[in-house]
Order: structure tokens, then sequence, then C-alpha cells
């Protein structure tokens, strides 16, 4: 593996003039929670635990890999990705306190808040999340559901929304950190915050045109995932703000008093918001990597990951070229094809171009090899022609 050791236990912080004003292209960086006592695995150090040959801490940091910084709160430890570190003062103090350690050290004006628990999340799930809190307003976003004032979350059917029906777990969920009530238990709910600011310029508000404070994930029973979530971090920051100054540190404090606080949007994904939390989830996630449906795309993120490799193939094509080198030469010239081919993609300055050039030519030359093994047809009557016969020396007297 490809490990980055960790330099310090800090990174360097960010200051308010660092942020930046949220564009269409923004940016964002990325704060992965991964302490935690992990009660429910026997104390088991959770974001190292293998799914997929990857730990689950790896396969999250590969899910955030366009972030512009990744923090990551835990003591240190290698990883396949560079990230900087931090711990929450004092260690151990929950979701809260973490969150607030990582967020000092993050300069984008949008912050990818994450458990290292989820071994499902993918890129694509990240980009949905930035590209709805992008839109603005909570109002009108496909596959978005947002609570009214009763608590009740409606949600706003469109081309975006999911039903799919992957139904991993449906069990209450803990998080990373593990600390009580960290689960929002009303979706959406204004919390009664003393001290906190309502009207104030940038607060929420429920009119029309209220700008969205994040958008997070809820599992198939419609519960918060915080920590699979995209934030302001303005907001974020605003919001720790009064609740430190409420209850004189953030130590302690459960995940659902900042939620309640922020205005949200939904997005439902049962399996990117699958977690493990008990050894059962973590053999439920080994068992599904392995079905047929997904087992070769996480072979081939697991060896990218093993390797340093951060390249988009299509796979499609090295494993038609295999199939062609294979029955058209000879079994075992399917490997050593492939392996020929990427050769030749990183002398020629790699990327998806050259190893798509690359096997294009050795594809070519798999089939011209196959064709000389098989026999021509004549023109005039369509059958075989017959082997031909070598010439021998005349055995017969010269005539003259």
């Amino acid at each position: 593996m490809t490990a980055y050791e960790p330099e310090g236990a800090t990174g360097r912080p960010g200051g308010a003039d660092q942020r930046g004003t949220p564009g269409a292209d923004a940016g964002y960086d990325a704060v992965v929670l991964a302490g935690g006592a992990a009660r429910r695995l026997g104390g088991e150090d959770k974001p190292g635990v293998r799914v997929g040959g990857r730990t689950l801490l790896d396969r999250v940091l590969a899910a955030c890999a366009d972030a512009t910084r990744t923090v990551v709160v835990a003591r240190p430890r290698p990883t396949a990705r560079p990230v900087e570190w931090v711990r929450e003062d004092p260690p151990g103090g929950g979701p809260l306190a973490a969150l607030d350690a990582g967020l000092r050290h993050t300069r984008a004006p949008y912050v990818l808040v994450l458990s290292a628990d989820l071994p499902f999340l993918e890129e694509k799930t990240v980009r949905r999340l930035l590209d709805t809190l992008r839109a603005g307003t909570p109002h009108e976003i496909p596959g978005a559901s947002r609570p009214a004032r009763d608590g009740h979350a409606t949600r706003i059917e469109g081309p975006g929304a999911r039903h799919d029906g992957h139904d991993i777990r449906a069990d209450g969920l803990d998080t990373c950190h593990d600390g009580p009530g960290t689960r929002a238990e009303v979706p959406g709910a204004r919390a009664e915050v003393p001290g906190a600011r309502h009207g104030d310029p940038g607060s929420r508000a429920d009119g029309p045109g209220t700008r969205l404070d994040g958008v997070l994930l809820t599992d198939p029973d419609g519960r918060d995932q915080p920590l699979v979530a995209v934030y302001r971090a303005d907001a974020l920051r605003r919001e720790l703000g009064v609740l430190a100054a409420a209850h004189g540190s953030l130590s302690g404090l459960p995940l659902r008093r900042l939620v309640a606080a922020l205005d949200l949007t939904r997005i439902t994904d049962p399996v990117a918001s699958f977690d493990c939390d008990t050894w059962d989830d973590i053999a439920a996630a080994r068992a599904r990597i392995r079905e047929h449906g997904h087992v070769l795309d996480e072979w081939i993120s697991a060896v990218k990951d093993e390797l340093g490799i951060d390249l988009d193939v299509d796979t499609g094509v090295l494993l038609d070229l295999a199939r062609d080198a294979a029955h058209g030469v000879a079994r075992p010239a399917a490997p050593l094809t492939t392996f020929l081919v990427g050769y030749a993609a990183a002398r020629a300055g790699g990327g998806p171009e050259a190893v798509a050039e690359a096997a294009r030519k050795a594809a070519a030359l798999a089939l011209r090899w196959a064709d000389e093994d098989t026999p021509e047809v004549r023109p005039d009557n369509g059958s075989p022609a017959a082997p031909a016969t070598p010439a021998t020396p005349a055995t017969e007297p010269d005539a003259g």
C-alpha cells in the first residue's frame, strides 16, 4: 500500500479570511470523524477494520478524494491518501467537539462531514450532496426532502429521486463517536438552544428563498445521518459558536443540537448511508461486496488503492482484450497482454486515453492472430481452400 505516514497531530489552521465566497463550482474540504470508543465492536479500532481488503477509513477517504483538504479527527495512522490529523480537546469529547476541531483546519466554503465507518459511500453520492447544496435554496430540489412545520419530512419528487431497493439494514445507528444521542431524532426540528439567534442575518428563516445550511443523507427508515452530509462552513461555525457559548463547552453535546439549529435538506440513499456499528454490519458489508454485481468494481478499487493509482479506465475494454487474447492466442496470454498494455500506457504518459489506445492496438493484434488460424475461403465456390502443398524437386529425367 502507498501509505502516507502522518506528519503530526495538527495541521494548518484556517482563519475567517481564508474561507472565500461560495461559487457555482466552489471546492470543498472534508472532515472525517474517526475517533470514538466503538463500544458495539468491543472496543475494536473501527476505522482500521477491513472491508474488501481496505480499511473503513480508506474507503471513506476514497469517496472524498477530490476534496481540497481532508482533515481526520483521530489519532494519526498510515492511510492510503494524504490527510491532516487533529484531535478534539479533550480526546473523546464527542462528535461536536471533534467536528469543531476539524472545522478549525478547513478553509473551503463547503465542508463534507463524514464518519469513518461508511463502506459504500462513493464519489457520486458526495457530488450529489454538493450539487444539491450549491443549488442554493431548499425549495423544489428533485429527490430531496425538507421538514414541514409539523416536523414531518416532505419529499420533493423529481428525476433525481432514488427509490432503490437495497435493504442492507434498517436498525438504529450509532455514530463513529458513539456519543449519546448522536442521531437526530426529529428531522429538521428547530432547537430551542439558549442564546440561539433567531432572525439574525444568515440564521435560519422559514420563508421562500432561504439559503440552505446543508444537505444530509437519511437511512432507509428516514433517520438523519448528520455524519454523511455537506454543510456551509459559515453555518457550522455560527451554530457551533452559539452552542459553545450557551454550554461553556461542546464536549459531550449530542449532534442533534447542531442539526436542529440548521436549515437542512435530506436525500435518501440506503446504500451510501449504511454504516458499520456492529460485527453483523461488518459481515453484511463484506458479503455484499462479494456479490456478482459488485465484486469486480470493488476489486479494481482495492487494487488501485493498494498500488497508489488514481486512474479511471474502461474496464470493459480491458476485459474484452483479455477475452480476445485468451481465445485467439492462448489462455495465459490474457494476463500477460493486459500487463503489457498497462506498461505501454505508462510509457506513453499514462491516463485513460493511453490505456485505451494501447488496448486497441493489442486487441487488433489478437484478432489478426486469430484470423490466421481460420481456413481460407475460395472466392469461386465458397469451399475452404486446400492446404498448400510444398513444392518438391522434379524426379523425372530432363527430356532435353
